[in-house]
């Protein structure tokens, strides 16, 4: 199952851009075994400024058919690091060929969009910078793959 996180704007380069690029090898490295990845990051922008509605299209635009979409969103669903994992693992047994992060710009996600959601994820009831969150997803994906392949980087 491929995996993608879509988020709103450009991220130049500098430490989060370091840390993403290294989580997401990581992450292929060890996903790979399980059926997972690989895992690549795509970004839309809105140039004319026409808003959370129009970086909703956008975003809606870049996810595959048929992918599981997963929102990240301050009032979604926290999980454990190892239920995160179960849930990612089940997607893929299920037979969907993509699972997709989603990530809006600095007013959040569009309801319309927000609302397709398979799974509204939150990493706590804080409001993270959008740019911070894709390092926490790479993270967390990588996490994930070590836990399914009994990898000691997670400790409970």
């Amino acid at each position: 199952m491929r995996v993608s996180i879509t988020a709103v704007g450009r991220l130049r380069a500098g430490p989060e851009q370091v840390l993403i690029d290294d989580y997401l090898k990581r992450f292929d490295k060890a996903a790979r075994p399980r059926g997972l990845g690989p895992a690549t990051v795509r970004e839309v922008e809105d140039r004319k400024g026409g808003g959370m509605a129009a970086e909703g299209a956008l975003l809606d635009a870049a996810i595959p058919d048929g992918a599981f979409r997963v929102m990240l969103d301050e009032r979604g669903r926290q999980m454990s690091s190892p239920d995160f994992a179960k849930r990612m693992m089940h997607v893929a047994e299920q037979g969907r060929r993509d699972m997709v992060f989603v990530i809006g710009g600095a007013d959040g996600l569009d309801p319309a969009l927000r609302d397709t959601a398979d799974l509204k994820l939150s990493f706590g009831p804080m409001v993270w910078p959008h740019m911070l969150v894709r390092v926490m997803v790479a993270e967390q994906l990588y996490r994930a793959a070590s836990i399914l392949g009994g990898s000691p980087y997670h400790r409970t």
